[in-house]
């Protein structure tokens, strides 16, 4: 039987979880905090507060200027590990790089002004041991890091554009993701959580029971999703099951673009289905707010046989790095030695 509050609907299993308003609706409050205040191009992840939280305050910007406007920046975290200062993507920070204001009248050579920027803003980086970043899938300037230096590498994600009918992303999917979906309503309700010491002690029990820590750090996460929940930049949402226990959950988060998932955990005896189950209703919601949905990687085969049940369409992301000669000897010396004493040699 189907639980309160996630009824069955027509054939295409529309499940009734309310999204009050669209993306323009919400960005056009009046009350709304400036969440995304800057420079148009901005993703929620290039916010000073998302930053301030994910690297405890050690960020800075990289900032390109003309005629007293700011025309371009880039964030870069920056720490140190033993000897060598670093600056490493963050974490939970799924991608950064430049962030270009578009020209007032642009041209066919619009590519070779933001390549030049981009240039600019890279000089202005600090000498590091070690700089890295995952760069937005929007972003097309990796060519000015290649000439810097860097070496790029790709990798992809997953995402549902906007504007398509949800019969259309139902039917998308594959049929056993949405028998699996129709499974875990059976038994399970879903519902919106305000809560973020709730989710995380969750998160951490699940990993405790797997005799693993949060490599994320429960602080920064609490402080990091209680953060999201005030600004009304993304949600969290729960799987219960009939006797109210929490089964699953997910975390979400959205700028004015992009619907991110972004973490989630479910106990070990709970339905296989139930992350299925709240991929659903946040892929609605997606849609609701007219956002693109993006699955947030692809970091090995069995999640992608999971996840393009869903019926994304594969995105390429770009990551840049350049290391310095002494710490990328010193890495290798210390790659080398972890495989010996693991027998991996």
């Amino acid at each position: 039987m189907v639980q309160s509050g996630i009824p069955l609907g027509t054939s295409f299993f529309p499940l009734n979880f309310e999204v009050k308003k669209s993306a323009r609706e919400l960005f056009a409050e009046p009350s709304m905090p400036a969440t995304f205040a800057g420079l148009t191009e901005r993703s929620l992840f290039h916010e000073p507060w998302w930053l301030d939280i994910t690297t405890g305050g050690n960020w800075a910007l990289a900032v390109v200027e003309n005629d007293g406007e700011v025309i371009a920046e880039m964030p870069y975290s920056l720490h140190r590990k033993g000897l060598w200062r670093i600056s490493t993507q963050p974490p939970l920070t799924r991608t950064l790089g430049p962030v270009i204001k578009p020209a007032k009248k642009p041209t066919d050579q619009e590519w070779r002004r933001r390549i030049g920027i981009a240039g600019e803003l890279i000089a202005k980086l600090p000498s590091c041991a070690v700089v890295q970043q995952t760069l937005d899938t929007r972003i097309a300037e990796a060519v000015a890091f290649a000439l810097q230096g860097f070496t790029v590498s790709a990798s992809f994600t997953l995402k549902i554009p906007p504007g398509r009918s949800e019969e259309h992303v139902w039917t998308d999917m594959r049929a056993n993701t949405r028998n699996v979906i129709r499974r875990a309503a059976e038994r399970l309700t879903a519902r919106e959580m305000h809560d973020a010491d709730r989710f995380v002690d969750f998160y951490d029990a699940n990993l405790e029971r797997r005799k693993r820590g949060n490599v994320y750090g429960s602080r920064m996460m609490r402080e990091l999703l209680g953060e999201v929940l005030k600004r009304k930049a993304g949600m969290l949402l729960g799987a219960f099951a009939a006797d109210g226990s929490l089964a699953a959950e997910i975390a979400l988060v959205w700028d004015k673009t992009t619907m991110y998932y972004l973490l989630s955990s479910r106990a070990e005896d709970s339905h296989s289905g139930s992350i299925a189950l709240l991929l659903w209703i946040a892929i609605r919601a997606a849609r609701e707010r007219d956002l693109t949905f993006d699955f947030d990687g692809i970091p090995n085969m069995n999640l992608l046989t999971f996840l393009s049940g869903f019926g994304g369409t594969p995105a390429q992301r770009l990551m840049v790095e350049r290391i310095r000669g002494d710490y990328a000897v010193m890495r290798t010396i210390r790659r080398s030695a972890r495989r010996y004493v693991t027998g991996e040699a």
